[in-house]
């Protein structure tokens, strides 16, 4: 393992937990190795792991990209990062009026639908 792929595994366990990246990890095959290590090396090493915004800010700003790409299986996955990042409801909140604005209300609707649903979720859990 190269010291970036070290920092990123870090990085995304930091973020997303261990219970997700273990099972990321154990669903991993030959096929998808090279994009999961590009993955994790780009997205975890190369960008999440700088110093140069906290991690609240750096969420907030995945989620709203995600929101208005319309990929909401990785926007739940983000959303619900934020118990790890220091992100709250009203800052998922605020990102997602900035979609409505500048990605277009269908999508930050739709972008909030997901964001009620994991959050009741995550409350649920934590009544558990």
């Amino acid at each position: 393992m190269t010291d970036l792929t070290e920092k990123a595994m870090t990085t995304r366990r930091r973020v997303l937990g261990d219970a997700h990246v273990n099972r990321a990890e154990a669903a991993k095959t030959p096929f998808d190795a090279p994009f999961q290590a590009l993955i994790t090396d780009a997205a975890w090493g190369h960008v999440w792991s700088r110093d140069t915004i906290p991690l609240r800010e750096r969420s907030m700003l995945t989620i709203a990209l995600l929101a208005g790409l319309g990929n909401d299986h990785e926007l739940a996955m983000h959303i619900r990062a934020t118990r790890n990042t220091g992100a709250t409801q009203s800052d998922v909140m605020e990102a997602l009026l900035h979609v409505a604005i500048y990605a277009g209300v269908p999508r930050a609707n739709h972008a909030i639908s997901i964001a009620k649903d994991v959050f009741a979720a995550m409350a649920q859990e934590d009544t558990l």
